[in-house]
């Protein structure tokens, strides 16, 4: 009799579950971790870009703690501080500051470090939940949720329980405090030239929730939409449109479209809108449309420094170089003195980069200085240049359906 019930607790109630329902059951139970990250703990509580219903959002907290054992206000806190100091010595988990390695393989122990600092919680964690079952459960308790998560899967599935959720332990740890924050940070493809070095991992957000359009989230981080070309899928903004059907949800913000107006003889105030809102846009459009065709031009003409520098050095043109070391940052430098044309068009993004950060200037002031920019550019004598600038007066942020 003894054996029997060690036996059945060994296999659990579905003793006689095959791989598929193992698979299944991870794969639903992890997906619900990664909602409960990105849809409330990310776009929701950190930058108010969706409102849920008290009840899924409690879901989603309650989730979240049960297989995390992450508090509402500690995630919420580190994601904000990472944003306002992105690649400084500030930065909790900036593979720039701390190398890749480290950051992806042992992110999380930068978050426990960073969660420890009071400091940081008192500053960047307000407006998070405080109430009682917060105070006395979620934040007082945090190992209590996977320590019950672990008696549901060996109750449901016995050993092999065990086995998945030690998985389920690793899950967000190894996506989000390595992948999202490391790689993220360090390999893929950029839409927008945001300062920083995000990336977005991969086009299509089904894995980790969306969170693979990283580069797009830090160029509009209070957007509930994280796909914004095209070509781009976040499954993440998927499940909120259907919550919105459901009226369990209310989107407050998504990244505003940016429209062009043909024939515009002066930038306005629709320009200035335009260009403090879509900053990044702006200097990933220059990049393309100005200093990658003076490249092709100056390597079609016997350019051999042109033509010999390395894509690194080459992309980094859309930036100045900012996040090259000194020796790649002095060889780009140096190349750029020997080709004039190429010289001024980067001097010329210099100055356009500084106009459109908001530095407290008044609008007029940047509307007299950003009128003074596109008018040396169309005097330039360079063609895409002046394109650009013309095309630059025409912006405006597109209109609300």
């Amino acid at each position: 009799m003894l054996d029997t019930v060690l036996d059945f607790a060994a296999r659990g109630l579905f003793s006689q579950a095959s791989w598929g329902t193992w698979i299944t059951y991870f794969v639903v139970v992890t997906q619900l971790t990664i909602f409960s990250v990105t849809l409330y703990l990310h776009r929701s509580q950190t930058h108010r870009g969706v409102d849920f219903h008290p009840l899924l959002a409690h879901f989603f907290r309650f989730w979240a703690w049960l297989t995390t054992a992450m508090v509402t206000k500690q995630w919420v806190a580190i994601h904000r501080k990472h944003h306002a100091q992105t690649e400084t010595a500030e930065d909790p988990h900036s593979p720039v500051v701390h190398g890749i390695g480290k950051v992806l393989l042992e992110g999380v122990d930068l978050y426990r470090v960073a969660c420890r600092d009071a400091s940081i919680m008192d500053k960047y964690g307000m407006g998070t939940p405080n109430d009682w079952i917060e105070r006395a459960v979620y934040a007082r308790a945090p190992s209590m949720g996977p320590t019950l998560m672990l008696l549901v899967n060996f109750a449901l599935f016995g050993a092999v329980g065990v086995a998945i959720w030690a998985l389920q332990m690793i899950w967000i740890p190894f996506w989000a405090a390595g992948v999202v924050n490391g790689l993220g940070h360090w390999w893929g493809y950029r839409n927008f030239e945001s300062a920083d070095t995000s990336t977005n991992l991969s086009p299509w957000g089904l894995i980790i929730g969306g969170e693979e359009l990283h580069n797009n989230h830090h160029a509009f981080p209070s957007s509930a939409k994280f796909a914004l070309r095209k070509f781009e899928f976040d499954i993440g903004w998927a499940a909120i449109r259907l919550f919105e059907t459901l009226r369990l949800a209310k989107v407050l913000r998504v990244a505003p479209a940016l429209d062009l107006r043909a024939n515009v003889p002066l930038p306005d105030g629709e320009t200035i809108k335009a260009l403090l809102s879509h900053r990044f846009h702006v200097m990933s459009d220059y990049f393309s449309g100005v200093i990658v065709p003076i490249l092709r031009e100056e390597a079609a003409h016997a350019g051999a420094s042109i033509k010999s520098m390395p894509r690194k050095l080459r992309k980094a043109l859309a930036n100045g170089g900012r996040w090259l070391d000194s020796h790649s940052r002095e060889r780009l430098e140096a190349v750029v003195r020997e080709r004039p044309l190429l010289a001024t068009v980067c001097e010329f993004r210099a100055r356009l980069a500084a106009l459109t950060e908001r530095n407290g200037r008044n609008a007029e002031a940047m509307l007299e200085s950003v009128k003074q920019w596109c008018h040396e550019a169309e005097s330039s004598g360079i063609r895409v240049l002046a394109d650009f600038a013309a095309r630059l007066k025409g912006y405006r942020i597109a209109a609300e359906h």
